[in-house]
Protein backbone atom coordinates (compact mmCIF):
# COMPACT_ATOMS: atom_id res chain seq x y z
CA UNK A 1 0.00 0.00 0.00
CA UNK A 2 1.49 3.98 -0.94
CA UNK A 3 2.29 6.24 1.43
CA UNK A 4 -0.83 8.38 0.42
CA UNK A 5 -3.27 5.57 0.82
CA UNK A 6 -1.70 4.73 4.31
CA UNK A 7 -2.51 8.45 4.86
CA UNK A 8 -5.70 8.12 3.79
CA UNK A 9 -6.48 4.96 5.61
CA UNK A 10 -5.35 6.48 8.58
CA UNK A 11 -7.26 9.74 7.88
CA UNK A 12 -10.48 7.48 7.56
CA UNK A 13 -10.19 5.47 11.09
CA UNK A 14 -9.43 8.82 12.51
CA UNK A 15 -12.45 10.26 11.99
CA UNK A 16 -14.91 7.15 12.29
CA UNK A 17 -12.85 7.08 15.80
CA UNK A 18 -14.26 10.54 16.75
CA UNK A 19 -17.51 10.09 15.40
CA UNK A 20 -17.89 7.34 17.79
CA UNK A 21 -16.93 9.03 20.37
CA UNK A 22 -19.50 11.96 19.84
CA UNK A 23 -22.02 9.40 19.41
CA UNK A 24 -21.08 7.92 23.19
CA UNK A 25 -20.98 11.18 24.68
CA UNK A 26 -24.58 12.04 23.14
CA UNK A 27 -25.81 8.80 24.23
CA UNK A 28 -24.56 9.93 27.40
CA UNK A 29 -25.83 13.14 27.46
CA UNK A 30 -29.53 12.10 26.01
CA UNK A 31 -29.49 9.62 29.45
CA UNK A 32 -29.32 12.81 31.54
CA UNK A 33 -31.74 15.21 29.68
CA UNK A 34 -34.91 13.47 29.90
CA UNK A 35 -36.51 16.47 27.70
CA UNK A 36 -33.74 16.65 25.66
CA UNK A 37 -33.84 12.61 24.79
CA UNK A 38 -37.64 13.09 23.87
CA UNK A 39 -37.43 16.18 21.77
CA UNK A 40 -34.58 13.88 19.78
CA UNK A 41 -37.03 11.14 19.44
CA UNK A 42 -39.35 13.41 18.00
CA UNK A 43 -37.19 15.19 15.61
CA UNK A 44 -36.41 11.58 14.42
CA UNK A 45 -39.97 10.89 13.88
CA UNK A 46 -40.33 14.23 12.02
CA UNK A 47 -37.10 12.97 9.41
CA UNK A 48 -38.77 9.99 8.97
CA UNK A 49 -42.07 11.02 8.12
CA UNK A 50 -39.88 13.48 5.76
CA UNK A 51 -38.19 10.49 4.14
CA UNK A 52 -41.33 8.40 4.04
CA UNK A 53 -43.01 11.45 1.95
CA UNK A 54 -40.35 10.82 -0.87
CA UNK A 55 -40.27 7.58 -1.31
CA UNK A 56 -43.45 7.07 -4.16
CA UNK A 57 -41.12 9.31 -6.29
CA UNK A 58 -39.31 6.30 -6.91
CA UNK A 59 -42.10 4.55 -8.52
CA UNK A 60 -44.40 7.05 -9.92
CA UNK A 61 -44.72 10.02 -12.35
CA UNK A 62 -44.15 13.33 -11.40
CA UNK A 63 -47.14 15.15 -9.26
CA UNK A 64 -49.17 17.73 -11.40
CA UNK A 65 -48.89 21.10 -10.57
CA UNK A 66 -51.78 21.76 -8.66
CA UNK A 67 -51.14 18.61 -6.38
CA UNK A 68 -48.04 19.64 -5.40
CA UNK A 69 -49.56 23.32 -4.61
CA UNK A 70 -52.53 21.37 -2.55
CA UNK A 71 -49.92 19.82 -0.51
CA UNK A 72 -47.85 23.13 -0.21
CA UNK A 73 -51.31 24.90 1.57
CA UNK A 74 -51.57 21.76 3.64
CA UNK A 75 -48.17 22.20 5.14
CA UNK A 76 -48.89 25.81 5.48
CA UNK A 77 -52.15 25.11 7.32
CA UNK A 78 -50.51 22.43 10.11
CA UNK A 79 -47.71 25.38 10.36
CA UNK A 80 -49.54 27.83 11.06
CA UNK A 81 -52.23 26.32 13.52
CA UNK A 82 -49.40 24.79 15.28
CA UNK A 83 -47.97 28.34 15.54
CA UNK A 84 -51.03 29.17 17.15
CA UNK A 85 -52.24 26.70 19.41
CA UNK A 86 -49.23 24.64 20.36
CA UNK A 87 -46.81 28.01 20.17
CA UNK A 88 -48.20 31.20 20.73
CA UNK A 89 -51.43 30.05 23.34
CA UNK A 90 -48.68 28.12 25.64
CA UNK A 91 -46.21 30.88 25.22
CA UNK A 92 -48.65 33.49 26.41
CA UNK A 93 -49.32 30.73 29.27
CA UNK A 94 -45.79 29.92 30.51
CA UNK A 95 -45.38 34.23 30.28
CA UNK A 96 -48.06 34.26 32.80
CA UNK A 97 -47.25 31.48 35.50
CA UNK A 98 -43.81 32.95 35.52
CA UNK A 99 -45.89 36.21 36.66
CA UNK A 100 -46.06 38.61 33.70
CA UNK A 101 -49.12 40.36 33.74
CA UNK A 102 -51.27 40.05 30.87
CA UNK A 103 -49.56 43.00 28.76
CA UNK A 104 -46.24 41.59 29.69
CA UNK A 105 -46.76 38.60 28.45
CA UNK A 106 -48.24 39.39 25.24
CA UNK A 107 -45.21 41.95 25.00
CA UNK A 108 -42.71 38.97 25.47
CA UNK A 109 -44.72 36.87 23.12
CA UNK A 110 -44.88 39.52 20.81
CA UNK A 111 -41.27 40.79 21.28
CA UNK A 112 -39.99 36.85 20.34
CA UNK A 113 -42.30 36.45 17.52
CA UNK A 114 -41.02 39.33 15.70
CA UNK A 115 -37.36 38.71 16.93
CA UNK A 116 -37.95 35.04 15.45
CA UNK A 117 -38.57 36.17 12.05
CA UNK A 118 -36.32 38.51 12.06
CA UNK A 119 -33.29 35.80 12.69
CA UNK A 120 -34.83 34.03 9.26
CA UNK A 121 -35.11 36.84 7.43
CA UNK A 122 -31.41 37.08 7.86
CA UNK A 123 -30.24 33.80 7.25
CA UNK A 124 -32.00 34.10 4.23
CA UNK A 125 -29.99 36.91 3.10
CA UNK A 126 -26.72 35.74 4.45
CA UNK A 127 -27.50 32.16 3.19
CA UNK A 128 -26.92 31.49 -0.85
CA UNK A 129 -30.04 28.97 -1.98
CA UNK A 130 -32.49 28.49 -4.78
CA UNK A 131 -36.35 28.68 -4.34
CA UNK A 132 -37.97 26.16 -6.63
CA UNK A 133 -39.72 28.72 -8.59
CA UNK A 134 -38.45 32.32 -7.79
CA UNK A 135 -34.87 31.13 -8.47
CA UNK A 136 -31.69 32.16 -6.82
CA UNK A 137 -31.08 34.34 -3.47
CA UNK A 138 -28.27 35.29 -1.31
CA UNK A 139 -24.58 36.21 -1.37
CA UNK A 140 -21.85 34.29 -3.25
CA UNK A 141 -24.81 32.33 -4.94
CA UNK A 142 -23.22 32.46 -8.25
CA UNK A 143 -20.27 30.15 -7.08
CA UNK A 144 -22.08 27.02 -5.76
CA UNK A 145 -24.18 24.29 -7.86
CA UNK A 146 -27.86 24.52 -7.94
CA UNK A 147 -28.04 21.01 -6.27
CA UNK A 148 -26.30 22.74 -2.77
CA UNK A 149 -28.70 26.20 -3.20
CA UNK A 150 -31.88 23.99 -3.09
CA UNK A 151 -29.99 21.76 -0.01
CA UNK A 152 -29.70 24.91 2.14
CA UNK A 153 -33.54 26.33 0.58
CA UNK A 154 -34.78 22.73 2.26
CA UNK A 155 -32.46 23.16 5.13
CA UNK A 156 -34.01 26.82 5.73
CA UNK A 157 -37.01 25.27 5.76
CA UNK A 158 -37.19 22.64 8.26
CA UNK A 159 -35.12 24.95 10.60
CA UNK A 160 -37.92 26.36 12.35
CA UNK A 161 -40.11 22.89 12.58
CA UNK A 162 -37.12 21.21 14.59
CA UNK A 163 -36.82 24.23 17.04
CA UNK A 164 -40.63 23.87 17.56
CA UNK A 165 -40.75 20.45 18.59
CA UNK A 166 -36.96 21.17 21.16
CA UNK A 167 -38.99 23.77 22.10
CA UNK A 168 -42.17 22.42 22.76
CA UNK A 169 -40.08 19.19 24.31
CA UNK A 170 -38.42 21.98 27.20
CA UNK A 171 -41.35 23.34 28.28
CA UNK A 172 -43.78 21.16 31.32
CA UNK A 173 -46.59 19.90 28.80
CA UNK A 174 -45.56 16.27 27.37
CA UNK A 175 -49.32 15.98 25.88
CA UNK A 176 -49.11 19.38 23.63
CA UNK A 177 -45.67 18.87 22.68
CA UNK A 178 -46.59 15.27 21.29
CA UNK A 179 -49.62 16.97 19.22
CA UNK A 180 -47.12 19.68 18.05
CA UNK A 181 -44.83 16.54 17.06
CA UNK A 182 -47.41 14.71 15.64
CA UNK A 183 -48.89 17.70 13.56
CA UNK A 184 -45.30 18.36 11.85
CA UNK A 185 -45.12 14.46 11.06
CA UNK A 186 -47.87 14.43 9.28
CA UNK A 187 -47.14 17.54 7.23
CA UNK A 188 -44.00 16.55 6.77
CA UNK A 189 -45.15 13.35 4.26
CA UNK A 190 -46.41 15.62 1.75
CA UNK A 191 -43.55 17.97 2.15
CA UNK A 192 -41.16 15.23 1.67
CA UNK A 193 -43.13 14.46 -1.17
CA UNK A 194 -43.50 17.89 -2.30
CA UNK A 195 -39.71 18.64 -2.16
CA UNK A 196 -38.66 15.52 -4.01
CA UNK A 197 -41.20 15.90 -6.55
CA UNK A 198 -39.94 19.60 -7.21
CA UNK A 199 -36.67 18.40 -7.36
CA UNK A 200 -37.28 15.82 -9.85
CA UNK A 201 -39.46 18.37 -12.20
CA UNK A 202 -36.29 20.83 -11.95
CA UNK A 203 -34.12 18.25 -13.45
CA UNK A 204 -32.45 16.33 -11.40
CA UNK A 205 -32.09 12.07 -11.59
CA UNK A 206 -35.10 10.52 -9.42
CA UNK A 207 -32.79 8.65 -6.93
CA UNK A 208 -30.74 11.97 -6.36
CA UNK A 209 -34.37 14.11 -5.71
CA UNK A 210 -35.03 11.45 -3.34
CA UNK A 211 -31.61 11.58 -1.51
CA UNK A 212 -32.01 14.91 -1.06
CA UNK A 213 -35.22 15.15 0.00
CA UNK A 214 -34.38 12.52 2.85
CA UNK A 215 -31.30 14.61 3.85
CA UNK A 216 -33.83 17.82 4.31
CA UNK A 217 -35.72 15.94 7.31
CA UNK A 218 -32.22 15.43 9.04
CA UNK A 219 -32.72 19.41 9.99
CA UNK A 220 -34.99 18.96 12.44
CA UNK A 221 -33.58 16.51 15.19
CA UNK A 222 -30.48 18.68 15.10
CA UNK A 223 -33.14 21.63 15.66
CA UNK A 224 -35.35 20.09 17.91
CA UNK A 225 -31.97 18.52 20.09
CA UNK A 226 -31.00 22.58 20.25
CA UNK A 227 -34.37 24.36 21.09
CA UNK A 228 -34.61 21.59 23.78
CA UNK A 229 -31.41 22.09 25.28
CA UNK A 230 -31.51 25.64 25.63
CA UNK A 231 -34.69 25.67 26.83
CA UNK A 232 -34.53 22.85 29.79
CA UNK A 233 -31.94 24.89 31.41
CA UNK A 234 -33.80 27.81 31.80
CA UNK A 235 -37.37 27.79 32.59
CA UNK A 236 -37.50 31.55 31.93
CA UNK A 237 -36.41 30.84 28.12
CA UNK A 238 -39.91 28.68 27.95
CA UNK A 239 -41.90 31.49 26.55
CA UNK A 240 -39.48 33.36 24.35
CA UNK A 241 -38.54 30.27 23.15
CA UNK A 242 -42.03 29.06 22.15
CA UNK A 243 -42.12 32.33 20.59
CA UNK A 244 -39.24 32.49 18.52
CA UNK A 245 -40.38 28.98 17.05
CA UNK A 246 -43.67 30.63 16.59
CA UNK A 247 -42.15 33.98 14.52
CA UNK A 248 -39.63 31.18 12.50
CA UNK A 249 -42.31 29.06 11.02
CA UNK A 250 -44.93 32.45 10.31
CA UNK A 251 -41.80 33.69 8.48
CA UNK A 252 -41.41 30.47 6.33
CA UNK A 253 -45.17 30.31 5.91
CA UNK A 254 -45.60 33.72 4.55
CA UNK A 255 -42.12 33.97 2.99
CA UNK A 256 -41.70 30.91 1.39
CA UNK A 257 -45.05 28.39 1.44
CA UNK A 258 -48.11 30.38 0.05
CA UNK A 259 -46.25 32.63 -2.63
CA UNK A 260 -44.87 28.76 -3.56
CA UNK A 261 -47.96 27.78 -3.62
CA UNK A 262 -50.06 30.43 -5.75
CA UNK A 263 -47.75 31.38 -8.10
CA UNK A 264 -48.89 29.05 -10.31
CA UNK A 265 -52.55 30.11 -10.57
CA UNK A 266 -53.97 26.99 -8.45
CA UNK A 267 -55.06 29.45 -5.44
CA UNK A 268 -58.09 28.05 -4.63
CA UNK A 269 -56.79 24.04 -4.62
CA UNK A 270 -53.80 25.46 -1.86
CA UNK A 271 -56.21 27.25 0.15
CA UNK A 272 -58.06 24.17 0.45
CA UNK A 273 -55.25 23.06 1.35
CA UNK A 274 -54.56 25.11 3.91
CA UNK A 275 -57.97 24.75 5.65
CA UNK A 276 -57.97 21.34 6.01
CA UNK A 277 -54.30 21.29 7.10
CA UNK A 278 -55.35 24.00 9.75
CA UNK A 279 -58.65 22.20 10.67
CA UNK A 280 -56.93 18.53 11.21
CA UNK A 281 -53.94 20.43 13.06
CA UNK A 282 -56.18 22.25 15.30
CA UNK A 283 -58.18 18.62 16.24
CA UNK A 284 -55.02 16.80 16.93
CA UNK A 285 -53.55 19.70 19.27
CA UNK A 286 -56.94 20.17 21.24
CA UNK A 287 -57.35 16.03 21.55
CA UNK A 288 -54.25 15.59 22.83
CA UNK A 289 -52.82 18.57 24.36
Amino acid sequence: MTAGRWRKAVGALILLAGVVALASQFAAYLATQPRVSLAWQAGLMAAFATALGTLPVLFSQRLSERTQDTLFGFGAGVMLAACSFSLIIPGLAAARNAGAGTWEAAGIIGASILLGGAVLLLMERLLPHEHFIKGVEGQSSRTLRRTWLFVFAIALHNVPEGLAIGVAFGGDDPLRASALAAGIAIQDVPEGLVVAAALLAAGYRRWLAVGLGVASGLVEPVGAVLGAAVVSHSAGLLPWGLGFAAGAMLFVISHEIIPESHRKGHEAWATGGLMLGFVLMMMLDSSLG
